[in-house]
């Protein structure tokens, strides 16, 4: 059969794609995927929604590829069958097909899950320079420009000195530049910049290359390799801007920072900019030669801190604009307040739930809801939700004073409301039931039971599960 054909195709790529990136993208975008049937060595598999299919093109094309190369020969190929929302002229869902793209994508492949630079991938890339001027290609993200970095307090000398350098390449002392900073915290966005910027006002006058230190080692060695060691320093000396990121992976390589260190000076006599980013500044690097210190401290040395509330509510807000989504903003207020080591972590909140959202065809998501998408994601809860905290949402919500939960009254209003606070205590708090009793003036836990049992008898009705549902809602914002 076809369709068992195409899911034993289907189970050997996702082996390989799941060893290749990390466990949450790989649950977020390829197990929701089906695979429909294997014909002409064309594996067909199902998508979602169009979004789906554009941002695996968009992301994991060159990994997709390379797998299904790897699993069904040079010749195989992928088509996505693409469910489509519901419409006027159709009862049920509909589905359209879509190849892969025949080319590959001009982001770097970095963000498909590979490495950024590979041998091969510039072409002719071992020329030397004087007998033909190679168009070099740059590697560099097209999204990745200063229009889409928020600056804030904790970026700005380093954007300020980017800047500087695009708009004056030549002139300038930042040379070379060198940005440190926390893991996800826009390092690499801020260094491509610098290229955009630079490949904006110039365009093909210059030379620029976007390369991680550890693919620059790669070619280093594949260079050596094949006795071409000659012809990879001549290369690297014909680029005009060298930008280098994550040099700390140079630690311990000598030959790799010995090479580095003979190309850094030809660059840098010659007037040509380098631009390079590391996880520490350049003195706490580690195992790395004290002449390459010594000259990366020879220009500016900027830091990347982490962002304050305000930047990351901003950097929340354009994302979500910059990508055309809608959400509340109680839901930026949690993913800022929740997510503060990271932007990227950030940014993969947001993704997380406009994938959710696409999945399910939810036309909005609320607060509660986002908490339970990114559940998983988020490591800890800002502020503890007391029992004190509840009574006063649940008094709020029905327009009595807090303390009335807690005293012997039998009036109606009171005797629901107290209830409610009861259930929603032993839904969203680790009290146990003597003690939630003993905050609701001494009551004992058979009291507790019996509230719990009867609002969840209740709310089996949907106007008494929406009142749940948002005093719920205005309990976790209140915790915030």
């Amino acid at each position: 059969m076809s369709s068992d054909n195409a899911k034993v195709a289907w189970d050997a790529c996702l082996n390989i794609i799941r060893d290749n990136i990390n466990y949450q993208k790989y649950t977020s975008w390829f197990e929701p995927i089906k695979p429909v049937k294997l014909s002409d060595n064309t594996l067909t598999i199902q998508v979602p929604s169009q979004f789906w299919y554009e941002w695996l093109e968009e992301h994991y094309y060159t990994m997709l590829r390379s797998t299904i190369s790897e699993v069904l020969g040079t010749d195989g190929k992928l088509e996505y069958s693409i469910v489509m929302e519901k419409s006027e002229d159709h009862n049920s869902d509909r589905s359209v097909r879509m190849p892969q793209r025949p080319v590959p994508p001009s982001k770097p492949q970095e963000m498909q899950g590979y490495p950024s630079h590979s041998p091969g991938m510039i072409q002719n890339p071992f020329v030397i320079p004087g007998l033909k001027k190679t168009k070099i290609e740059s590697n560099l993200n097209p999204n990745y420009v200063f229009e889409r970095y928020i600056e804030g307090d904790c970026n700005r000398l380093a954007r300020s000195a980017a800047m500087a350098i695009a708009e004056n390449l030549g002139n300038n002392s930042f040379n070379p530049f060198f940005v440190y900073g926390g893991v996800g915290l826009g390092k690499t966005h801020l260094i491509q910049s610098i290229g955009n910027k630079i490949k904006q006002i110039h365009g093909d006058e210059k030379n620029i290359l976007y390369i991680s230190s550890e693919s620059f080692t790669n070619e280093f060695v594949h260079a050596i390799r094949n006795n071409r060691a000659s012809e990879f320093t001549m290369f690297y000396r014909n680029i005009d801007v060298l930008i280098v990121d994550d040099i700390q992976f140079f630690s311990g390589k000598e030959k790799t920072q010995e090479e580095f260190f003979h190309i850094f000076n030809a660059l840098h006599q010659d007037g040509k900019q380098i631009i390079l980013s590391s996880d520490r500044a350049p003195k706490d690097v580690p195992d790395i030669e004290e002449r390459l210190i010594s000259r990366f401290n020879w220009g500016l040395s900027a830091d990347v801190q982490l962002p304050d509330f305000e930047t990351r509510y901003a950097i929340l807000e354009y994302k979500a604009r910059d990508n055309g989504i809608e959400f509340d903003p109680d839901i930026f207020e949690f993913i800022a307040h929740n997510f503060k080591s990271s932007v990227r972590d950030m940014e993969g909140a947001v993704i997380k739930l406009l994938a959710t959202s696409s999945l399910q065809k939810i036309d909005h998501i609320d607060l509660f809801m986002a908490k339970q998408v990114l559940k998983d994601m988020v490591k800890e809860t800002k502020k503890h939700i007391s029992i004190e905290l509840i009574q006063s949402q649940v008094c709020n919500y029905f327009g009595i004073d807090a303390n009335k939960v807690r005293e012997k009254t039998r009036k109606q209003e009171v005797v629901e409301a107290r209830q409610i606070a009861m259930y929603l205590a032993k839904q969203m708090t680790k009290s146990s039931l003597k003690t939630i009793g003993l905050q609701f003036g001494g009551r004992d836990h058979s009291t507790v039971i019996h509230a719990i049992t009867s609002v969840e008898d209740r709310i089996k009705n949907p106007k008494h599960q929406r009142i749940i549902k948002d005093i719920q809602h205005s309990i976790e914002l209140a915790s915030i």
